[in-house]
């Protein structure tokens, strides 16, 4: 992913109000995150753990999406993630919600994917975090094609919201 400005990112999001998205908290270290290895931006608001947020390139430009992180109610033995595909233990992973974009947002209606909980999927993809024991399941796929599932994964799952 190439490196985006938080304005950029603000004004990316399709499912959130202006004023919602103004106010979101956006990361202080944009400057420091590892661009070449990330094929989205993600991360969880510091300040209200239930909120996340994801940002991702498109043939349209950016897309950005507000997530909610549902509570975790129970300890599973071990989940997958439905973009990367890295199983966790515990609550290595979280159903996130998104508000759907224009009218049937407005109307409630909303769209869940179980998530890494810390939207590190590509640094996991490229084994630069640990997911635990059992992270990686052994793949004979290259990493370019891993790389295509997830990206094929969260344009789906991304164009839920949209449409």
């Amino acid at each position: 992913m190439r490196p985006v400005t938080e304005s950029a990112i603000r004004s990316s999001f399709v499912n959130c109000t202006k004023g919602e998205a103004k106010r979101l908290a956006v990361p202080k270290d944009l400057a420091e995150r590892p661009w070449a290895d990330l094929d989205f931006l993600g991360w969880r608001d510091p300040s209200a753990r239930e909120r996340a947020y994801l940002v991702a390139e498109s043939d349209d430009g950016l897309v950005g999406v507000a997530l909610r992180v549902a509570p975790q109610t129970q300890r599973v033995r071990r989940s997958m993630c439905s973009l990367c595909l890295t199983t966790h233990t515990g609550p290595g992973v979280s159903l996130m919600t998104a508000r759907k974009a224009g009218r049937n947002g407005q109307q409630g209606n909303s769209v869940g994917a179980y998530l890494c909980t810390d939207l590190a999927c590509s640094l996991y993809l490229r084994g630069k975090k640990d997911a635990g024991p059992g992270g990686r399941l052994h793949e004979s796929l290259t990493l370019a094609e891993k790389v295509g599932r997830t990206m094929a994964n969260l344009a789906g799952f991304l164009h839920k919201v949209v449409e």
